[in-house]
């Protein structure tokens, strides 16, 4: 029982979840390929044995693999679902067929194509966090302060309750979220917060505490806090609504927080500033995809948004074997003027499948060990 169960309520969720999200992303792939004159040999959900599939009537092999890890579009003349080409094949065609492969297309095509998967993730996300302001709006409230933590970096640079935050680093702050996101990502590196008085202004310098806290579901946490609270009187909380036009320009916004948000991330990890064990892999999305069910279907479109800006993020890495590494050949190729040999490739390829599966493996083990702790 205890197995159907979490089968059901996390395994599910995280297949549906992650199947979607890599069909958009091949989607892209797929329809700026076929849109440059590429010709699509397969498009996957998954990978390894095929379970179930149709040939359309442009050759292409529709397919849902046995490992819901992934996906791929392989184009005409590729070696394999990397996107690696095939260079003796490519070399014995005839112009007509060369010019339907990824390797034969102009450089224009080739990067557009790469780019259309991630590009793909991102314009998801904004739609999903559009219609999600559109039904329910947000809650908001004002960046007024109720009540200041003993010993938090608020108290000691002495904001009192009543203070009114207008900016953090210059940059104006609208409402308490603000905050919180602005605070959360930059723990243990100085800020400067300015706060309204009495009418006045005043800049007050502060460090937020790196500080562990435990979700709702249990799990820890690491983040900056600055130990303000708000409450209702005084923070005005309220539902905010949204036009569609007006929600479409939220989602753009709530897109790019996370994807500033990442990259401060990865910032304070090189720093020490966070700890590499939040890397979450595969059991830990699952693990998340099962939590959010439990809050109902906006929660999980919610994570779907979150990870498809992920995913399109990961794929942008320049590691050779992800779309990030492919643009990068491109780049070289337009400064040279010509590609990389089909050599350098293919060992940059094999050494960028390493590493993707090496962090991979990190990842998974951290996930097994968090849960076992």
């Amino acid at each position: 029982m205890a197995i159907f169960s979490f089968i059901t309520g996390y395994i599910v969720p995280f297949v549906l979840v992650l199947s979607l999200l890599v069909f958009v992303h091949e989607m892209g792939h797929y329809l700026v390929g076929r849109w440059s004159g590429i010709r699509v040999t397969a498009f996957s959900v998954g990978f390894g044995p095929e379970l179930v599939g149709f040939t359309d009537s442009h050759g292409t092999r529709w397919k849902l693999s046995a490992i819901p890890l992934g996906g791929y579009v392989k184009f005409f003349g590729d070696e394999d679902a990397s996107s690696l080409p095939d260079a003796s094949s490519v070399a014995h065609m005839s112009d007509a067929d060369r010019a339907q492969t990824l390797a034969g297309a102009k450089l224009w095509k080739r990067a557009a194509t790469v780019a259309a998967g991630p590009i793909a993730n991102f314009i998801l996300a904004i739609a999903i966090f559009a219609v999600l302001f559109s039904v329910y709006g947000k809650m908001v409230a004002d960046p007024v302060v109720a009540e200041v933590r003993p010993d938090s970096a608020a108290a000691e640079a002495g904001v009192q309750p009543g203070d009114r935050l207008k900016a953090l680093d210059g940059y104006d702050v609208n409402t308490f979220d603000d905050v919180r996101r602005y605070v959360s990502v930059r723990p243990e590196t100085s800020i400067v917060v300015t706060v309204e008085r009495n009418g006045q202004d005043m800049d007050l310098p502060m460090v937020p505490k790196r500080t562990e806290i435990t979700d709702q579901f249990g799990n820890k946490v690491e983040l900056g806090l600055i130990g303000i609270v708000t409450n209702e009187e005084r923070g005005n909380f309220r539902l905010q609504t949204f036009t569609p036009l007006e929600a479409v320009g939220e989602g753009v916004k709530e897109t790019g927080n996370i994807i500033t948000g990442t990259f401060r991330y990865i910032g304070n990890l090189v720093t020490g500033r966070m700890k590499a064990d939040q890397l979450g892999g595969p059991v830990r999305v699952a693990q998340a995809s099962g939590q959010m069910a439990t809050l109902g279907f906006a929660a999980v479109i919610q994570l779907a948004a979150v990870l498809s800006v992920s995913i399109g993020l990961l794929n942008l890495m320049p590691v050779p074997v992800l779309d990030g590494g492919h643009l990068v050949f491109y780049a070289i190729e337009a400064v040279r003027g010509k590609p990389l040999g089909a050599g350098a490739q293919e060992i940059a390829f094999r050494i960028g499948l390493a590493m993707v599966l090496s962090l991979m493996v990190f990842a998974t083990f951290n996930d097994i060990t968090n849960l076992i702790g």
